[in-house]
């Protein structure tokens, strides 16, 4: 690699070194350090920018002034003159085994984990089952303060289940935090069950559990698939939620599911993209969803298990703009998990999610912009893309629209961690 080329690298190295670590982290050697470069003025750099109540447009993060990006690349600059010399020896001299070989870039600390934003892991204080029909018999657990302020919190998928880490997105000694596993889904019973399973039995069975817990009204907390479900409670039991707090909002249109699992995000993930590919035949490829319908409904195990891993492992793997270590694991812990999200979900986005048309939710939203509400979206979010979520914002334009510039999907990742549990705070006392 020639010198020139070499130097403009660490430059650019050095420029993302000030805008998206030294900056965002604004610790005390960079204050010191970079005091000079910001007595000139100019904004903050901010890993995320929230934008004013009521405005339609959501501030963007990392948008610098015209004298920040000058003073940024000279600060780039003299910082690539020191960087070059440590860092050269660790570049290949061998321009064909850097081509073979993927570079792995370390994740920055600022996004290496959530829990400095998650309140502590805490058990709940009540579990119970809800016979919801002649079939259905849903788990659910309650958490935190047992006359605090209700919360119920709506798990994605379908069928994905609650996870311990969704007790931790509220303050403990303020709210009561109630998680509902739905039809089929996690300790639910039966399990991966698809009978008399849509959207609107669900929104019911919502219903059923705030009246069996004695709840009036309650703050409704849901992502990806969850924040779907919680639209739909809203907008049909408007007078019962308090608040709405969502993540990566998904409609389940057509085109939001022809490009997750037909053409689309396969350009993003390719590599990962094959496993999921290659579980369908050739001939059948021209409806993923519909091949795999057809799977992962089969009596056969050895049919349905392998489908379910796959489709799972699909998205496990692109979930995180810096997926976790064990994202493409298929151990046989995996497979009672993997069998009802694959089916549960499958089953939804064939019946469209139970909807009548694919904007029923937008066309709606005026049932619920009375509702105080925060929309929290990553933007590197390939699993519900960012569209959907400005659809429904330019419909819903009171929410307290977020946009985390260095997030995908996973309510995990550190970004949206700390939005979520910012929006939980700001609610605290309504």
């Amino acid at each position: 690699m020639a010198w020139n080329t070499n130097q403009k690298h660490i430059e650019n190295l050095c420029l993302r070194l000030f805008y998206f670590i030294i900056s965002p982290l604004e610790d005390a050697y960079a204050n010191q350090k970079l005091s000079s470069l910001r007595r000139a003025g100019g904004k903050t750099l901010q890993l995320l920018a929230l934008p004013t109540s009521k405005n339609a447009h959501p501030r963007l993060v990392n948008v610098p002034t015209k004298n920040e990006r000058e003073r940024a690349r000279r600060a780039a600059v003299a910082l690539s003159a020191v960087a070059f010399t440590s860092l050269a020896v660790s570049y290949s001299t061998s321009a064909s085994s850097e081509a073979k070989k993927e570079k792995q870039i370390d994740q920055p600390r600022y996004l290496s984990t959530p829990e400095e934003f998650l309140y502590p892991t805490i058990q709940p204080f009540n579990t119970g089952t809800l016979l919801v029909s002649p079939v259905h018999e849903l788990y659910y657990e309650e958490c935190g303060n047992p006359y605090g302020k209700p919360v119920i919190m709506v798990h994605g998928g379908p069928g994905a289940g609650c996870s311990v880490s969704m007790r931790r997105y509220h303050d403990p000694r303020v709210y009561r935090i109630i998680l509902l596993d739905q039809r089929g889904s996690g300790r639910s019973k039966p399990h991966a069950s698809l009978e008399n399973n849509t959207t609107w039995h669900l929104v019911e069975d919502m219903e059923k559990l705030r009246l069996h817990l004695g709840i009036d009204k309650w703050q409704v907390f849901g992502g990806s698939w969850g924040s779907t479900l919680s639209i739909s409670y809203a907008v049909t039991h408007p007078t019962r939620v308090t608040e709405l707090v969502l993540r990566g909002i998904f409609h389940l249109r057509k085109q939001e599911i022809d490009f997750y699992y037909q053409h689309g995000a396969n350009f993003i993930y390719p590599d990962r993209w094959e496993a999921y590919r290659d579980a369908i035949p050739e001939d059948e490829r021209g409806d993923f969803v519909k091949a795999y319908h057809r799977r992962l409904t089969s009596e056969d195990p050895k049919v349905r298990i392998p489908a379910a891993l796959a489709w799972t492992t699909w998205e496990k793997t692109t979930s995180n703009l810096i997926p976790p270590s064990n994202a493409a694991d298929k151990s046989m812990d995996e497979e009672k998990f993997a069998e009802a999200f694959a089916r549960i979900e499958n089953h939804y986005f064939v019946n469209k999610g139970f909807f009548p048309n694919d904007e029923f939710l937008n066309e709606n939203t005026y049932k619920i912009r009375h509702i105080p509400t925060v929309i929290v979206q990553g933007r590197y979010d390939v699993v519900c893309p960012m569209k959907t979520a400005w659809d429904f914002h330019k419909a819903f334009p009171e929410a307290d629209f977020r946009v985390v510039q260095t997030a995908g999907h996973s309510a995990m990742e550190p970004g949206i961690a700390k939005e979520l549990v910012e929006a939980t705070n700001k609610f605290k006392n309504l």
